[in-house]
C-alpha cells in the first residue's frame, strides 16, 4: 500500500513558497492556530506551514522548538543541503542566520577616550572620609557583643503576641 505522506498533500507551489522562505530566513515561526486562512509571513495557509515542516522536522531537517502557542523552526546543516538541492541553488548562496554582520570600524561609546569626556564634564571624583560603608582599621564585621534580638511570634505584619520577659 502507497503511504500518502502530508508533504504530498500540500499544493507543490505552496511548498516552494515555504521551503523558500525557510531557506532564505533560515528559521520560521508558526502560530498553532491550524484554521488560520493565512500564514503571517508567506502567502500559503498556516496549516501547510505547520505540516510542511513537521515533515521536514520528521526527517531532521529542522529543528522544532514549542513556547506560548508558537512554532519556532530553525534550520539544520542537513535541511541546508537537502533544500539547496530541493530548489535548485548554488552553493554560494546561504540562509540570512549563516551570514556574518558586518561591524562598523568605529569603537562603541565609552571606550577610547570615553573617560576623559567624562571627567571634564563632572569633576574628579572626591574621596570618602568615613562615607557609606567604609570600615574602621582593625575592626572586624559582625554584630556587636550586646546585640540580642527577640522573636515575638506571629505571622508577617498581623499583631504578634506581647513580648515575653
Amino acid at each position: 500500500m502507497d503511504y500518502i505522506t502530508s508533504e504530498r498533500l500540500i499544493p507543490k507551489d505552496d511548498r516552494k513558497k515555504i521551503h523558500e522562505y525557510l531557506f532564505r530566513e533560515g528559521v520560521l515561526v508558526a502560530k498553532k492556530d491550524f484554521n488560520l486562512p493565512k500564514h503571517s509571513d508567506i502567502d500559503t495557509k498556516n496549516l501547510y506551514v505547520i505540516k510542511a515542516l513537521q515533515s521536514l522536522d520528521s526527517r531532521g531537517f529542522v529543528k522544532t522548538q514549542f513556547s506560548w502557542q508558537y512554532y519556532y523552526y530553525t534550520l539544520t546543516p542537513e535541511g541546508l543541503d537537502y533544500l539547496r538541492e530541493w530548489l535548485h541553488l548554488p552553493a554560494e548562496v546561504v540562509p540570512a542566520t549563516h551570514i556574518k554582520q558586518q561591524r562598523s570600524h568605529a569603537p562603541p561609546r565609552g571606550m577610547m577616550g570615553g573617560e576623559e569626556q567624562r571627567g571634564e564634564r563632572r569633576g574628579p571624583r572626591a574621596p570618602r572620609e568615613g562615607g557609606y560603608r567604609r570600615r574602621e582599621e582593625g575592626k572586624e564585621g559582625g554584630a556587636p557583643g550586646e546585640f540580642a534580638p527577640s522573636f515575638r511570634g506571629g505571622f508577617g505584619r498581623g499583631r504578634g503576641t506581647a513580648p515575653q520577659e
